[in-house]
């Protein structure tokens, strides 16, 4: 918002559309005009383009500095333009880096996990970078609303149910019991077996039909209490069994616009025609339909409610699935690019150097509430927004967990903190300083700070239309530093520019607090080493 503010500013006196770049070296100038594109129409050379823009603006109050430099404009904010924009966000801290309301609709659908097993470290990516892409969007005025499709018909659901069966049998009873490759193990099996041997006693083995229905509902419970630990709200649960009435009334729209075929008696999806490199099966030779059937009827709805865009968060193994999907759209007459796939690529979790133990209780990976319990969520969320979801992740607990400055986490939190100790220190609160005029300040790695921390909701559009969560960490971490620097440098108490400094601190403790709550992280105002 501070770019588009200054852009709209700039538009009314030079009205002309233009683009506007920000310099790594704040001393240099806080924007930068480039003018290579005006002289083609201009007919002048883009530097003699740049110094004519630069005489237009060289009284604008916003402005502390206004220079042509070769074919660019650098500009320099005021000080009392920061200080005005400052003292409006700590004025209403609850709206800062806010955008106005947005008319465009988003739907997101995300974890989706088969529930037959707790929540592995795969689904904790997607999970929390999906949580987070929702926090920003809100922030930024989109309407977005969030999803699970709860895979609860198949042969998934038949085998849970079997299993616990076996189960019972082996934990309960104590048979002899061989298990089939597929089983579903670990020791969430063994408590779902004492669950349903309590509830059915002997009569167990004529219910598994019902208990594998009521298995899948234990399974979700844990599923949504792992989110809820991890501060993940889903808004909506839809269940895959109740899109099966519509498959019939889908396949007529698909076969309407003669986008499938039959062969060996199976139908086909002629998705080949819409760009994908083969057709797919969607009802088999015996008349049920595949899970690519049932995928149709869900997105073909989810299209169908009237939202601008929805966007999908899937693991990377789904990478050859997207374009079936998309080329189903396409044939039931959608415009396939509202369908967004993010893909979450995969995690190797490491401890103290070594491959993270897996979990007993799933039997063969690492639970994401195993590694809640082992680092916290706030560590967790910072983990897997800091690195580009669709890039392989590494790392190790280990590092988390330490109270320094390696820890990203513990130096953003170190400098929200500080900066609370510093006001105590002041005996001084943040609403002492709002009226404070920064207007003859003079410290310039002070003022390029605020200005930084001023920037937030230029960098959250960023991060949200990129899709990389990862700037948004990226910018803390740089705010951090830069805090930390002038705190080094510069004794603040007693300071002639003591209330100015503290002002400026009082921003970037408001910058730090907001950015960590829209990934889900709490600032915390005190550390445990001091």
């Amino acid at each position: 918002m501070l770019k588009e503010s200054i852009k709209e500013y700039l538009s009314k006196v030079l009205e002309c559309e233009f683009s506007l770049e920000s310099p790594k070296d704040r001393n240099l100038a806080h924007f930068a005009m480039p003018c290579f594109s005006f002289a083609k129409e201009l007919k002048l050379a883009p530097n003699k383009i740049a110094a004519d823009f630069a005489e237009k603006l060289k009284n604008c109050e916003i402005f502390s500095s206004v220079e042509a430099v070769n074919a660019y404009v650098n500009f320099k904010l005021s000080n009392d333009f920061l200080d005005k924009l400052c003292k409006n966000a700590l004025n209403n801290p609850e709206d800062f880096a806010k955008s106005p309301k947005k008319n465009y609709k988003i739907l997101l659908e995300y974890v989706s996990a088969n529930p037959t097993g707790p929540l592995h470290i795969g689904h904790a990516r997607g999970a929390i970078y999906g949580d987070s892409l929702n926090k920003i969007a809100k922030h930024l005025g989109y309407t977005f609303d969030t999803e699970y499709y709860v895979n609860d018909a198949g042969n998934q659901i038949d085998l849970l149910g079997e299993s616990v069966i076996l189960a019972i049998r082996d934990f309960v009873l104590k048979e002899n019991v061989e298990y089939p490759e597929s089983f579903y193990g670990g020791e969430y099996m063994q408590e779902l077996a004492r669950i349903f041997y309590d509830k059915f006693k002997d009569d167990f083995i004529n219910n598994k039909t019902k208990i594998a229905s009521l298995a899948k509902d234990e399974v979700l419970k844990e599923i949504k209490q792992t989110l809820a630990n991890a501060r993940i709200k889903i808004d909506n649960y839809v269940s895959e069994t109740a899109y099966y009435p519509k498959l019939e009334e889908t396949l007529e729209k698909l076969k309407k616009s003669e986008a499938t075929y039959l062969k060996d008696d199976k139908l086909y999806l002629a998705s080949t025609k819409y760009g994908d490199d083969l057709d797919r099966v969607i009802v088999r030779e015996d008349g049920r339909g595949t899970y690519l059937a049932a995928d149709i009827v869900y997105h073909d709805d989810k299209l169908s409610r009237g939202y601008d865009k929805v966007i999908n968060i899937w693991g990377a193994d789904h990478h050859g699935y997207i374009a079936r999907v998309k080329a189903a759209m396409s044939a039931l007459g959608h415009d396939a690019n509202n369908l967004e796939v993010i893909l979450a690529q995969m995690v190797n979790l490491l401890k103290n150097g070594q491959p993270y133990k897996m979990s007993k209780r799933k039997g063969n990976v690492i639970l994401f509430s195993d590694v809640l319990d082992d680092i916290g969520v706030d560590a967790l969320r910072y983990i897997f927004i800091s690195k580009r979801c669709d890039s392989p992740l590494e790392f190790d607990v280990d590092e988390f967990k330490k109270q320094d400055n390696s820890n990203p986490i513990f130096y953003i939190n170190y400098a929200h903190a500080r900066i609370h100790q510093i006001f105590a220190k002041a005996n001084k609160n943040f609403n002492d300083v709002i009226n404070v005029s920064l207007s003859n300040f003079k410290d310039e790695n002070a003022l390029n700070l605020l200005f930084d921390a001023l920037a937030l909701n230029d960098v959250l559009e960023d991060a949200f239309n990129s899709r990389t969560l990862s700037k948004l960490c990226d910018y803390l971490k740089q705010i951090a530093s830069s805090f930390h620097k002038i705190y080094n440098e510069t004794r603040v108490i007693g300071h002639e520019n003591e209330e100015q400094y503290l002002k400026i601190f009082a921003q970037v403790a408001l910058c730090i607090k907001t950015g960590f709550s829209l990934i889900g992280i709490n600032a915390v105002s005190r550390m445990e080493k001091e």
